[in-house]
């Protein structure tokens, strides 16, 4: 992508300053240096001096006599001048040297060359020198204080348009609105509309806000400004201020055209009264500008602002205000026709086999982002050329979906013969569990390949459609199938090992969630304890309620998960000959599809209900 890059300042006012010292020196400092010591001395001093042979040379001009002694170095002297008709005679005598200066007048040119050119020149390279040496060490240029470091795109050279961004039709449809009144304005004056004058993207990280934006002004053919809201954070006070002044003035003057602030939650922080000693008046003198410079800009002009976040909860209530940030766009994860979308647009890229199917592997992909996707594609794309193959297969993406969900398979971890039989077990009594409940999600793959995420094996399910609506019986599903590996291992070897911790961790808070958020128990109803700290970033939750209410989440938490465990721990005694059967093929295979592990749990067992399981081991213990 091409960009405008602003020139820097010339140092003008340094280059003056430098200048009148030069003019300084030159009239009083640099000929008092460069004149020999002369000591003044009186006229009958010069002639005994003169009489006793004492005198090397003289030098006369129409006011003094200048003259040295015969020492080494020699001593210089003057004195006045004085009618003296005889005085050429005796130096004759004396054997001196002397003689009369002759003024030749110099050249111009070098006189110019080396009096003022030349030392302006030294000044000027030198002030380059410590600019740039300031700005590679302090991260900055001087002369560029309160100045935006906005990239500038010109005129639909963004490189990307609406047809480069997929999977986000809603928020496309809301932009193309914009699009619409660069291009017309007098469409919507004439009605008396007014477009927002800005606009907020909110999503998860890797959903195409950024994207979308350079989309915009790739559509509309107008400049784009894009920066980030870090850059308006400056170590002096008062410069993330001038910054925003300096953007908005450049946008004014290249009108219409598009400003993206790009993770705008940077500077636009809620405000919060008694914050402390002034440690974030600068980020908030910042944002006052801001809202200044939107309130005092017209947007009839064409000054469109576009800016993106993935906290939209900690904005300023000031600048998601109508009349500032009037529309807000959600740009959210992708749903299956979306996903679809995404890797076709990505597919377009690269090779792929005639029998690749991306339908299956957006199912598979469920909760992907855009930004998960193209990672997906690539990473398909790098096991082809390890493979030394010319296309994609749907191989390679189905690989390269468990690379992204569980990590790569670590071919250098060789799991002992008593481990391994522990993790086909546990593995195969997830998916046991979810099988043989009615509504859950059909198992895609099994494998016990260890994975450099630290799983020593993993069971995957695939919804058959985009579901986004989840019942009692579905979280409670879901938690029994969590807790079948370890029912399993409980039920096989008679021992437990540490190799449920995650399975542990999820079913625990799914089960938290009934209790806490869902309100799935009768004994506190519809009543919500707990609330996500972060709407698109995840993170902790945030209690509201009392210590005793606590205890009596917590216990009703554990029996939740408990009923589970003695559900799964039922359905696989009941199905205990299946379990060794498909454990055992597994155990071989080290990994097994859906469709293989579906037709040996749907076949007549071959294994009597009698078969000795494998002989307990005490489990490894932890490292």
């Amino acid at each position: 992508m091409k960009e405008f890059k602003k020139p820097s300042k010339p140092f003008i006012y340094f280059y003056a300053i430098g200048l009148v010292i030069i003019m300084i020196l030159n009239a009083f400092v640099f000929p008092r240096l460069m004149a020999p010591k002369v000591t003044e001395v009186p006229y009958n001093v010069f002639l005994d001096k003169l009489d006793k042979g004492e005198i090397s040379e003289v030098s006369r001009d129409a006011v003094q006599i200048t003259f040295a002694d015969k020492a080494q170095p020699p001593n210089y002297y003057k004195t006045g001048l004085l009618e003296d008709p005889g005085l050429v005679e005796r130096m004759a005598n004396a054997g001196v040297q002397f003689y009369a200066p002759i003024v030749e007048p110099a050249s111009p040119l070098m006189s110019f060359l080396m009096t003022w050119l030349l030392p302006i020149g030294l000044i000027v390279l030198f002030g380059r020198m410590l600019s740039n040496r300031m700005s590679k060490v302090g991260g900055m240029n001087t002369m560029q204080l309160g100045k935006s470091n906005a990239k500038i795109y010109i005129e639909s050279k963004t490189g990307v348009t609406f047809q480069d961004v997929a999977g986000q039709e809603e928020a496309k449809e809301a932009l193309w609105e914009v699009v619409d009144f660069l291009h017309n304005p007098s469409k919507y004056t004439e009605v008396g509309a007014i477009m927002p004058k800005g606009v907020l993207l909110v999503g998860p990280p890797g959903t195409g806000k950024t994207l979308l934006a350079k989309a915009v002004a790739g559509e509309a053919k107008v400049p784009f400004f894009s920066i980030s809201g870090s850059e308006f954070v400056e170590m002096f006070v008062g410069m993330g201020a001038a910054k925003v002044r300096d953007l908005f003035k450049q946008a004014s003057e290249k009108a219409p055209c598009i400003v993206f602030i790009d993770e705008i939650d940077t500077i636009g922080k809620r405000r919060e009264s008694g914050a402390g000693f002034g440690g974030n008046d600068e980020r908030e003198q910042t944002l006052n500008q801001l809202l200044v410079e939107m309130d005092g800009f017209d947007g009839s002009k064409g000054v469109m602002i576009l800016a993106a976040t993935n906290r939209p909860e900690i904005l300023d209530p000031a600048l998601t205000r109508p009349g500032r940030f009037d529309r807000r766009i959600p740009v959210e994860l992708p749903d299956l026709p979306g996903r679809i979308a995404i890797l076709k647009v990505h597919a377009k890229k690269v090779k792929l086999s005639a029998d690749v199917d991306l339908a299956r592997v957006a199912r598979a992909a469920a909760g992907a982002s855009g930004a998960d996707l193209a990672n997906l594609i690539n990473e398909a794309a790098l096991r082809a050329v390890r493979e030394n193959r010319k296309t994609i297969t749907q191989e390679d993406l189905e690989e390269s979906i468990d690379v992204v969900v569980a990590g790569y398979a670590k071919k250098d971890r060789v799991m002992s013969d008593k481990e391994k039989k522990i993790v086909a077990y546990h593995e195969v009594g997830h998916a046991m569990v979810a099988a043989l409940q009615a509504g859950s999600a059909p198992v895609h793959k099994i494998t016990i390949i260890p994975r450099t995420s630290g799983a020593l094996g993993f069971t995957m399910q695939v919804e058959e459609e985009e579901r986004y609506l989840m019942s009692k019986e579905d979280i409670e599903n879901k938690i029994s199938a969590l807790t079948g590996g370890r029912a399993a291992e409980e039920l096989v070897f008679g021992s437990i090992t540490t190799g449920a911790a995650n399975d542990i961790e999820q079913a625990t808070k799914l089960a938290r969630a009934m209790v806490t958020r869902f309100g799935m128990v009768e004994e506190f109803g519809m009543v919500a304890f707990e609330q996500q700290s972060s709407q698109y970033l995840g993170g902790g939750m945030l209690s509201s309620c009392s210590s005793e209410t606590q205890g009596k989440i917590d216990a009703i938490t554990v029996q939740i998960v408990k009923d589970q465990y003695d559900k799964a721990s039922k359905a696989l005694q009941d199905n205990l000959s299946k379990l060794h059967e498909i454990a055992s093929v597994l155990y071989e295979t080290e990994t097994l599809t859906g469709e293989q592990f579906m037709d040996i749990l749907s076949r007549p067992a071959r294994l009597s209900e009698g078969t000795e399981p494998p002989q307990a081991e005490p489990a490894p213990e932890p490292a």
